[in-house]
């Protein structure tokens, strides 16, 4: 006969703990995973937004002029060309927002094939100087080292990827620079086989709130002017997903009014 003296109080007292203990666990894990998809989707439906609205932009741009066009604008030779010239520069904004998208979806999907090869990090930042000198003119910007680098600096890495990594951020940096003001870069020592390039600016500065969502696609400090200078808004992003996919990393400190210091690391050959 069984004595009810016999049953395990202590064990059943237990095991329904830990019951307790794996619902709770579980629940918490449901609860971090709803929050989690309801982020994503939040992030989904703001990046289906933005997209829309930048491409909207410039196609009722386009779509504007050319009827314009249509309806008579062809018989005068002065609005023809006028708007011929601005409907191609809507164009070309598509097309910049297009291939943007489709590098980063490259680089997302791990489908861009990174060609490394050892080269003069010193040189790729003169070229880089040398294409954006007249751009920068146009707002008296002074595009500059730090100092006199006589000696090459090698480095590893795909030198088309790193060249847009520098482009981006200089063409970043005059967007936002003051008038008369002057763009720095820098080639710093930073771990046994790292070395930093920095890219400096006494522009407008950034607000802290901002900085944590500057790399993201589309995402604007000032949504109105920033769309006024053009550009895709895909910069900052390529930017990251370019060094990401070099294993290296990426770094911004930031005064508002004062300037932006934006770094990343390159592998020393």
């Amino acid at each position: 006969m069984l004595d009810i003296n016999d049953l395990k109080r202590d064990s059943i007292t237990t095991d329904m703990e830990t019951l307790s203990l794996k619902v709770q666990k579980f629940a918490e894990g449901k609860r971090l995973e709803i929050e989690t998809l309801n982020e994503r989707e939040s992030y989904r439906r703001e990046f289906l937004g933005n997209i829309s609205h930048e491409l909207k932009t410039p196609l009722f741009t386009v779509q504007g002029y050319i009827l314009t066009l249509l309806e008579g604008g062809l018989e005068d030779v002065d609005i023809r060309d006028k708007y011929l010239e601005r409907a191609n520069k809507g164009v070309e904004r598509l097309v910049s927002i297009v291939k943007d998208l489709d590098m980063i979806s490259k680089l997302e999907s791990s489908d861009l094939n990174l060609s490394i090869s050892t080269f003069n990090c010193v040189e790729l930042v003169q070229d880089v100087f040398d294409l954006f000198e007249m751009k920068a003119k146009r707002k008296n910007i002074l595009l500059r080292f730090d100092k006199n680098y006589d000696v090459p600096i090698l480095v590893k890495g795909d030198v088309e990827r790193i060249e847009q990594v520098l482009t981006n951020l200089i063409v970043n940096s005059i967007k936002y620079g003051k008038m008369d003001g002057t763009i720095t870069v820098s080639i710093e020592s930073y771990k046994e086989n790292k070395l930093l390039v920095k890219v400096t600016d006494d522009g407008e500065g950034i607000k802290q709130e901002d900085i944590g969502r500057l790399f993201e696609r589309f995402y604007r400090v000032d949504k109105s002017r920033s769309r006024d200078q053009g550009g895709s808004g895909l910069g900052l992003s390529i930017v990251k997903h370019i060094l990401e996919a070099h294993n290296e990393s990426i770094f911004i400190e930031s005064e508002y009014g004062q300037g932006s210091e934006f770094s990343f690391t390159l592998e020393i050959a």
